[in-house]
């Protein structure tokens, strides 16, 4: 079986994140289980819809479905998330230390101007 690369996870829960419902689905597993059908009653879709949804979240860690009694609730794999998180992490340390060197090169500038 194949590994998949940190980056490939990234790509999965990034696209998962890249739709509305799907986030929106993420934000309310958030607060708990649910299973599909009580997810499908927040939209004017079908279950089989939704259901494609939760699929795609699955396939990126995001959900898990377990096994109670006759139903299969899904569950927040919040863990999927912190190869995403590491990630904006990074980009944000990267960004806030180009604009700190932006900005002290700006204000080196303006004090060679008023000299």
């Amino acid at each position: 079986m194949a590994s998949i690369t940190e980056d490939q996870r990234l790509d999965a829960v990034f696209t998962a994140l890249s739709d509305p419902t799907r986030r929106d689905i993420v934000a309310r597993l958030s607060a708990g289980e649910a299973t599909v059908k009580e997810l499908a009653e927040r939209y004017e879709m079908s279950m089989q819809a939704v259901s494609q949804h939760i699929g795609v979240l699955e396939r990126s860690g995001l959900v898990s479905r377990g096994r109670h009694r006759q139903t299969r609730p899904c569950r927040l794999e919040p863990a999927a998330l912190a190869v995403a998180v590491s990630w904006i992490e990074q980009s944000r340390r990267t960004w806030a230390a180009r604009m700190d060197r932006l900005e002290t090169r700006l204000a080196d500038l303006q004090q060679g101007a008023g000299r």
